[in-house]
């Protein structure tokens, strides 16, 4: 009877060594846990403050507005400008110099009383990309009274 007493005993703590082989082979013979990929880069993320002293020409104004502009590396947009002190009619991201004017580059939709957003999906072409790279990009506001802008920040790439 011992003798079975202990065969019995031996196979069990052989099964369960056996079954303990296995799983830490298995842990040895398993691949790596995936490594997590890098985030994207950023965009360049800029806050304004748009002021009447910064339209071309100045604009005497109690007008003011802030606000948040991303360039992405993809070249789209992503921005928020909100204005106090006026009744805003349009708003743009302009392709231009501090000092000159330009064209639009990114028509921003009025998405609150006082506030403007980039459409969703918006893009600006390599040559504004470049233009934002160098400083020459700005966002202004208009209104009744300052048809051509009444407040203005310029925009400040990565390189100017």
């Amino acid at each position: 009877m011992r003798k079975v007493r202990f065969d019995m005993w031996g196979a069990a703590a052989a099964a369960a060594l056996l079954a303990g082989c296995g799983t830490i082979s298995g842990w040895i013979h398993r691949p790596p846990p995936a490594v997590a990929q890098p985030l994207p880069v950023p965009g360049f993320v800029q806050s304004v403050s748009l002021s009447g002293a910064n339209e071309v020409p100045p604009v005497e104004t109690k007008a003011s507005g802030t606000g948040n502009v991303i360039v992405n590396p993809d070249r789209s947009v992503i921005a928020t400008v909100t204005v106090t002190g006026m009744t805003a009619t349009a708003a743009h991201i302009h392709m231009g110099p501090i000092g000159g004017n330009g064209p639009v580059i990114v028509p921003l939709t009025k998405s609150g009383d006082n506030t403007f957003t980039a459409p969703a999906g918006m893009k600006i072409t390599q040559e504004q990309y470049a233009a934002f790279e160098k400083g020459d990009t700005y966002v202004n506001v208009h209104s009744d009274a300052h048809k051509s802008g009444e407040i203005r920040a310029q925009l400040k790439g990565p390189g100017s």
